[in-house]
């Protein structure tokens, strides 16, 4: 490997390790929902409106933060956004939890550390040639992980140490990196400088036709990745009577498949191109969406139906990554990633609604996985017309 070879490698692991760490923040209230619950006396709405807000600010707050890191860079993005997300991580630690109102406060300023997403993808993107980017992109987003590292580590930390031992071991942890990322990032050499104004940026982004269409494929893509990791337990519990525990390790297992598969996909779409990938991917999902509809046996076609479904769409999350890295301009790579990753965070709310309420009015999930294999159909179908179109347009402009 040569030494710019290297150099790039260094800055991809410490983009990947903040993105960890700050998506490891900005889920910490989730697996405590329940206890705040029985706590503070909550109702269920209160409850899930507390779990959102950090999940809907992280998600609209892409938007700037893309067009920011276009114009000052991921070197100086990176420790300012692990910096700003101590704070609401310490209140919320130290004297945020005594009340509902505290607890919207500190999560509302906790959805910070959810934009950093769209600070990477410019940042990596900007040091790999175009033929790696694809892989480089889905090595970055396996740092959507660092949720599980919450999952898995937040209610034993407050069994064992207290309610504040996960909100202050988080805290160290981002200002750690803080420090090392101010002190070793390094944008690329020669990156592309946005020189128009921050609302005259976005505006021209909103403008091009890839923005819309990466928006569409990716809310289908991540925003199903999403849901099913935050429902999945619920439709196990009650479609399959499985124990809350054994519900949550299999959920668990999904997760793990997506992350892994995201790098895979994104390396995938540098072979033979994004758009073979997106077609196979979105075609796999609606196929076995399609058989769970009919809800088989848990075992083996139900796992085997989740399980397909998981790999499918976190190579679909890679490979849309890949396709705006090949095809958007280089001085608008942030803000489109920005827009993208605003729809992929917001897609994850609305099946897990839509599921709650066809379960309730029809006694089946049946219907709403058939509305999945639909969806997913219906992004077969734009993927191999405008999508292509645009790619096609794009590349040849490029060339």
């Amino acid at each position: 490997m040569t030494r710019t070879g290297k150099r790039a490698a260094l800055m991809l692991g410490l983009a990947t390790l903040g993105f960890a760490l700050n998506f490891w923040a900005w889920a910490l209230l989730s697996p405590l929902g329940p206890r705040f619950k029985d706590l503070l006396g909550l109702s269920s709405a209160q409850q899930a409106l507390l779990v959102a807000v950090p999940v809907i600010v992280g998600s609209l707050g892409r938007i700037p933060v893309g067009a920011l890191t276009d114009r000052f860079g991921g070197r100086v993005m990176f420790p300012l956004i692990s910096a700003a997300t101590i704070v609401p991580v310490v209140f919320i630690g130290v004297a945020g939890q005594s009340s509902l109102p505290m607890l919207l406060v500190g999560g509302f300023f906790l959805g910070i550390a959810g934009t950093v997403f769209a600070a990477g993808v410019p940042f990596v993107n900007a040091w790999f040639p175009p033929h790696r980017r694809g892989l480089a992109i889905g090595v970055f987003g396996a740092g959507m992980g660092g949720t599980a590292i919450s999952a898995l580590t937040t209610v034993k930390l407050v069994k064992t140490g207290g309610s504040a031992t996960p909100f202050l071991i988080t805290a160290i942890a981002l200002a750690l990196y803080a420090a090392v990322a101010w002190l070793v990032m390094r944008d690329a050499p020669g990156r592309t400088i946005a020189a128009q104004p921050l609302l005259g940026r976005l505006a021209a982004t909103a403008k091009l036709a890839i923005t819309w269409q990466a928006c569409v494929l990716y809310a289908v893509a991540f925003g199903g990745y999403v849901a099913f990791s935050v429902y999945l337990p619920a439709y196990l519990q009650t479609g399959y009577g499985l124990e809350q525990a054994d519900a949550a390790n299999r959920m668990a297992g999904f997760v793990v498949l997506a992350v892994v598969m995201r790098p895979i996909g994104g390396w995938l779409s540098d072979r033979v191109g994004s758009i073979p990938v997106l077609t196979g991917v979105f075609a796999v999902v609606g196929v076995a969406a399609a058989v769970q509809a009919l809800t088989p046996g848990l075992m083996p076609v139900g796992t085997i139906a989740f399980l397909t479904m998981a790999a499918a769409l976190g190579a679909g999350s890679g490979a849309t990554f890949a396709l705006v890295a090949q095809t958007a301009p280089p001085d608008k790579v942030g803000a489109v990633t920005g827009l993208v990753g605003a729809a992929g965070g917001l897609g994850g709310f609305v099946p897990p609604l839509l599921m709650g309420f066809l379960y309730g009015e029809l006694g089946s999930y049946g219907f709403g996985l058939g509305l999945l294999a639909v969806t997913s159909a219906l992004a077969v179908v734009l993927t191999l017309t405008v999508v292509r179109l645009t790619a096609s347009r794009r590349l040849t402009t490029m060339a």
